[in-house]
């Protein structure tokens, strides 16, 4: 199997959300994540599991897994419309990259006691915006113990965390290493100021900038997946 890393998930999404409705990404993060952790246990992802996107279930736990973008080009966000319509061009260049497998990762998507999943979460929550590199510091902190915008929702879901044993675990595993400085911290898209105010664009340079490191990140990881792939013996 051939993972075609720069395969447009909207092209075979029938006008739905590639997470949801993409027969190829999901295929793709089947062939990815059904690998080994960190201990050594396979962690083996089913798609035929009725209502479930993806499925695992051993003495591990069991999981009900989803796909997430974990980019945004805020392309249809109301609140970003003042920026985007002024560079469509930057914000579409942004949103076909983040198109690719390279802009995409799985969490449980199971929702416990009504409350939200990771994905809504950090879609929702103020502080994060849907950044992924803000949602990777609150994964950081809560391996760490600390407390983050998101940290009610992660431990919510501890076990899944617990798979792998600890951040870098976790890192490698998702084959995130490029978001991480040479001390293995998160290269933040823009300066980030602990949580204290909501992140934003305060004009065109800041957007600028932030796509520029966004891509950057998505190209390096598709990369990796693509090393990785190569590497890898696919049945």
């Amino acid at each position: 199997m051939i993972i075609d890393i720069t395969f447009n998930f909207y092209s075979d999404a029938n006008g739905g959300d590639p997470d949801s409705t993409s027969p190829t990404l999901r295929k793709y993060h089947k062939i990815l994540w059904s690998k080994p952790l960190p201990k050594g246990k396979i962690f083996d992802l089913s798609n035929n599991k009725e209502g479930a996107y993806l499925y695992h279930k051993s003495e591990l736990g069991e999981f009900f897994l989803g796909s997430d973008a974990i980019t945004h080009s805020y392309k249809n966000q109301k609140r970003k419309s003042w920026i985007v319509k002024q560079i469509s061009n930057e914000v579409n260049e942004l949103f076909k990259s983040g198109s690719t497998i390279g802009a995409y990762i799985i969490f449980p998507n199971k929702r416990i006691d009504g409350n939200h999943t990771i994905n809504q979460a950090r879609g929702v929550n103020n502080l994060i915006d849907d950044r992924f590199d803000l949602t990777l510091e609150c994964i950081r902190l809560f391996y760490l113990g600390q407390k983050s915008p998101l940290y009610d929702t992660l431990l919510r879901y501890k076990n899944f965390f617990n798979l792998f044993d600890n951040f870098i675990g976790y890192i490698q595993f998702f084959l995130l290493d490029d978001i991480l400085d040479e001390n293995k911290k998160i290269k933040f898209y823009l300066p980030f100021d602990n949580f204290k105010t909501r992140p934003t664009f305060s004009d065109i340079n800041e957007y600028s900038l932030y796509k520029k490191r966004v891509i950057n990140f998505i190209n390096s990881r598709n990369k990796r997946i693509d090393n990785y792939i190569k590497n890898k013996k696919i049945d």
